[in-house]
């Protein structure tokens, strides 16, 4: 059984910093890409941040560039999204996903997904 759980949300202040972890099990991790999403309440889920296999490919979407760094550790099972000078617009549930092919940028193209953890910054 697939089980990606996501930990590390939370209340922050405007500028200030999370990190997220997203533990994987049932799967073997270094063999998929993953993803970080999110999704603000009225909105759609969004693609925030994508790395390979390997870790040695990463992607951010424009809003976060700069601001979060994806990673993983394969020998733990676990992947995370470092989020520095936080904006209340980052506001959301944030979910972790997998897939078995390169990064890509659509919910739909990923095979399996965590129940989602809440980052509200206030203002």
């Amino acid at each position: 059984q697939v089980q990606l759980v996501e930990s590390g949300g939370g209340l922050v202040q405007a500028g200030g910093s999370l990190r997220l972890s997203c533990a994987s099990s049932g799967i073997t991790f270094s063999l998929y890409t993953m993803g970080w999403f999110r999704q603000a309440p009225g909105k759609e889920r969004e693609f925030v941040a994508g790395i390979s296999r390997s870790g040695g490919n990463t992607d951010y979407a424009d809003s976060v560039n700069g601001r979060f760094t994806i990673s993983r550790d394969n020998a733990k099972n676990t992947a995370y999204l470092q989020m520095n000078s936080l904006r209340p617009d980052d506001t959301a549930a944030y979910y972790c996903a997998v897939r078995g092919g390169a990064v890509a940028y659509t919910e739909s193209e990923y095979d399996y997904w965590g129940q989602g953890t809440q980052v509200t910054v206030a203002s």
